[in-house]
């Protein structure tokens, strides 16, 4: 910890001694005149696995023409990451102006280190990102410009919107191909979910039907199930409005049975914890699993994977069981918020910050937000019946694999009809049911930030308190420990702090509720 903490002042220190010099690159001042080929904005951004970084993506085309520089795009394996970024910062001769993040907390230490720059510092420079913020509505702004306040109040991670009603978002998913084909209907209850996984048990006696993976993951999706806003973490109780750890919580001894019984009958694969991504795929697409909470997007994904050799194969999204009928709604949790962002960085020049700024704020001009979501007429887009429609190859490759729209670093303001217009008929089919059986309000500790004496708890508590709530869970689950013990397990949670670490979370929440 001493070690890290005189790193971190290391560099808080040197990102301080660059803004007060003027730093590299001549320390040029800053001015107001437009961006042109001369400058160069140099971005750093991670590539997606499932859309791999492409440098002649027409996206890129687009945003040098609209802002007017030459764009220098450096890009990682996401998984890199979190390797990479901690040494391209500590090396501010080859920062770049501006960086991509996919996920709020990550940027914090950042800012702790004065390595960013706020969006508020250089309103001068952003006029269209100030006429979008003025143009939100209340809702709107509370939930994309408000969660992306840091722990001073100011906001270094540009905001993102339009990607809401596709982006992250959960569903029940089932094969409705089989439930059709055996008269079988969904279940409205977890009661109902139990006895339909034993009829498909009974079916297909090597079928796991409840199909899960993602451990915690997915038994967190499902929360609002159990209980509004539930889930075996920390999480934000917004009825009762205050923080909670849910592993502590009777909910857990509850959900814990559920899925014991599950496991003991092999209504769900013992390995639900830790099955790996093949293993699990494997089992959908064999007709071996039937019924998961996940992403709805995996709807296109496993019936473009099945059909060719299943023509019927069918997965459809359906209303979310309730586990407790006396407290679970028939939802899921949100996670439709969107976790990606630029940065502008703390480079120590002036002109260089600046040109930075106005790179970024042309995202959220009306011309920005088409050329990052729809392109240019006639060459990724046609008007058809007055609406607009990608130009797809002759494979009917996605626009975003195609052309780059919608990947990390291309985009901040989306028009919400290019993000829809990526999707199949099958997710269209359902998409208004899932996101009115979706809860209100996203778990807040995904964008929370905290100053430094909360983060000094944070560090000193939660790796020790998570690690240990998932590995007893899991033990649980798989009888390694008996359920009897669940009290003991609460009690033990409780003397490690949990207290001062709920108060940390309390605290920072308080600066943005």
């Amino acid at each position: 910890m001493k070690r890290f903490l005189a790193f971190s002042l290391a560099i808080i220190m040197l990102f301080a001694l660059c803004a007060c010099t003027g730093g590299g690159n001549g320390g040029k001042i800053a001015t107001n005149d437009p961006l042109t080929k001369d400058d160069v904005i140099d971005i750093t951004i991670t590539s997606h696995p499932s859309w791999p970084y492409l440098e002649d993506w027409k996206v890129w085309e687009y945003i040098e023409e609209g802002t007017g520089v030459t764009l220098n795009v450096t890009c990682f394996p996401g998984t890199d990451a979190g390797t990479k970024y901690p040494l391209m910062f500590a090396a501010r001769d080859t920062l770049s102006d501006v960086v991509s993040f996919t996920y709020k907390p990550d940027t914090e230490k950042y800012v702790m280190q004065g390595a960013l720059v706020a969006l508020d510092d250089m309103a001068e420079y952003m006029p269209n990102y100030k006429a979008w913020v003025e143009s939100l509505s209340e809702d709107e702004y509370e939930n994309v410009v408000k969660t992306r306040k840091s722990a001073d109040g100011k906001i270094y991670y540009a905001p993102v919107s339009g990607r809401e009603r596709s982006q992250n978002v959960r569903a029940w998913l089932y094969r409705k191909d089989i439930f059709d084909k055996h008269g079988l209907e969904t279940p409205k209850t977890f009661d109902e979910l139990y006895e339909v996984c034993k009829k498909l048990k009974a079916l297909y006696p090597d079928a796991y039907p409840l199909c899960m993976r993602q451990s915690f993951s997915n038994l967190d999706v499902s929360g609002a199930s159990w209980k509004p806003y539930w889930c075996t973490g920390f999480y934000y109780d917004y009825n009762a409005e205050k923080w909670c750890y849910g592993a502590t919580e009777e909910t857990m001894r509850d959900v814990l049975n559920f899925y014991i019984k599950m496991v003991d009958e092999k209504l769900i694969p013992s390995d639900f914890m830790t099955i790996n991504n093949t293993t699990w795929q494997e089992l959908i697409t064999t007709d071996r699993g039937f019924i998961m909470p996940e992403y709805q997007t995996r709807i296109d994904f496993f019936n473009s994977l099945a059909r060719p050799n299943n023509p019927e194969f069918d997965l459809h999204a359906m209303v979310p069981p309730v586990a407790d009928p006396e407290y679970g709604v028939a939802m899921v949790n949100r996670y439709n918020v969107d976790p990606t962002g630029l940065t502008i960085t703390n480079t120590g020049d002036e002109e260089s910050m600046a040109n930075a700024a106005k790179f970024v704020d042309w995202f959220y001009s009306d011309e920005g937000s088409l050329r990052t979501s729809w392109g240019k007429e006639g060459e990724t887009y046609e008007i058809v019946d007055g609406e607009k429609r990608f130009i797809l190859d002759e494979a009917g490759t996605q626009a975003n694999t195609l052309y780059g729209f919608g990947t990390y670093g291309s985009f901040l303001r989306m028009d919400p009809d290019a993000i829809l217009a990526f999707e199949s008929s099958d997710i269209a089919e359902t998409r208004d049911m899932v996101l009115e059986h979706t809860m209100p309000y996203a778990n807040p500790n995904i964008t929370l930030a905290f100053n430094e004496e909360e983060q000094k708890v944070v560090d000193e508590y939660q790796t020790a308190i998570t690690n240990y709530a998932q590995e007893m869970l899991t033990k649980f689950v798989l009888k390694q420990e008996p359920i009897s013990g669940f009290d003991a397990f609460v009690e033990n949670l409780n003397s490690m702090n949990l207290d001062k670490l709920l108060a940390a979370y309390e605290s920072a929440y308080a600066r943005v509720k």
